[in-house]
């Protein structure tokens, strides 16, 4: 088997048939099979996969793994020599796999690679990025990156000034498409399940390049991504759960003192959006303006109680109410 796609489903039935009729609808020069590893829908998608395209292999978890530890259940599955983690809520052009794979076997020397990512409306949607660090996110937090395209130093996580249209070493693609050569990914056994969404494809990457293998970007393979059809659900949840695995992939490749470098530029990134966001209210009334600001103070308060290295050592966190947005009283015992 040349390819194996893995593509995770949690309550995706209204995007993942148009990925799969993206996939099974054209012609293929490579052999491939189809994984989903399915956690704990409860909307119909596994019904609606093995009765639309029986073709695809439905993996069951038993409820919501998330994203790292959800895709590993297909990864092991798989026998591809490739291993490609798909979005439900992404279209695959036509060629995007033969092309893909022809790149990938004429460079030996990279372990992973992206393709080109459009929005619905056609435009680039950038999907590689730098490598997270505290000086690339003070970058951010004040705005600077903005500048990025001119003065390098000031570059945030983003390739600023790339349109991705040219092939390039990048640092790490985005989970929503990127391709793995299958022995590598066996070897680095998947993704850390510590990360349940967010950050699992940055460790991986990290580790792609960690273990002499670069990663390779090419515009001929062409997806397009719906963007956000799990996450959007629950924001505030969504955002903690960012902060939670930002410090722990801190702490796993930088170690415990950097997290404290860490927690400052993340209320100082929170502190400068909640501003500039409340400027802007005062001129324009918008409800999703409103929800965005009440999102920003639940993170920030987040932020500001939790202590970083306990946290990623035991597990010790601020308890935040979803709807009120505030602080909830410590669990006993």
């Amino acid at each position: 088997m040349k390819l194996s796609i893995v593509i995770i489903c949690w309550n995706d039935k209204k995007v993942i048939g148009d990925c799969l009729k993206s996939i099974y609808g054209q012609r293929h020069r490579i052999d491939f099979e189809v994984l989903v590893p399915d956690n704990g829908s409860t909307d119909g998608s596994v019904e609606f996969i093995r009765e639309h395209y029986p073709q695809a292999r439905v993996l069951e978890n038993k409820a919501n793994l998330g994203f790292g530890k959800g895709n590993n259940v297909g990864i092991r599955a798989a026998t591809g020599d490739y291993v490609l983690i798909l979005n439900p809520d992404t279209i695959v052009h036509d060629g995007a796999f033969d092309a893909w794979i022809d790149f990938a076997d004429r460079h030996p020397e990279a372990g992973a690679f992206g393709c080109r990512v459009l929005n619905p409306d056609g435009t680039f949607q950038q999907p590689a990025t730098r490598f997270p660090t505290v000086w690339r996110y003070w970058m951010e937090a004040l705005f600077l990156h903005r500048l990025g395209a001119w003065l390098p130093f000031l570059q945030g996580q983003d390739y600023a000034g790339w349109d991705g249209l040219s092939e390039r070493e990048i640092d790490q693609q985005s989970g929503c498409c990127v391709l793995f050569r299958g022995d590598l990914l066996r070897r680095l056994d998947g993704f850390d399940e510590r990360f349940f969404y967010h950050f699992e494809e940055t460790d991986l990457c990290k580790r792609v390049w960690d273990a002499g293998y670069k990663i390779l970007y090419t515009p001929v393979p062409v997806i397009t991504h719906l963007g956000g059809t799990s996450v959007s659900r629950f924001p505030i949840r969504f955002h903690i759960e960012r902060l939670r695995n930002r410090y722990r992939y801190f702490e796993k490749h930088y170690g415990a003192a950097a997290l404290a470098g860490v927690k400052r530029v993340i209320n100082a990134h929170f502190r400068m959006r909640r501003l500039a966001y409340g400027l802007r209210g005062w001129f324009v009334k918008d409800d999703k303006l409103a929800g965005r600001l009440a999102m920003y103070r639940a993170v920030m308060l987040w932020n500001r109680h939790v202590d970083p290295v306990r946290f990623v050592a035991t597990g010790a966190e601020p308890r935040i109410d979803e709807q009120t947005g505030q602080l909830l009283p410590a669990a006993s015992g």
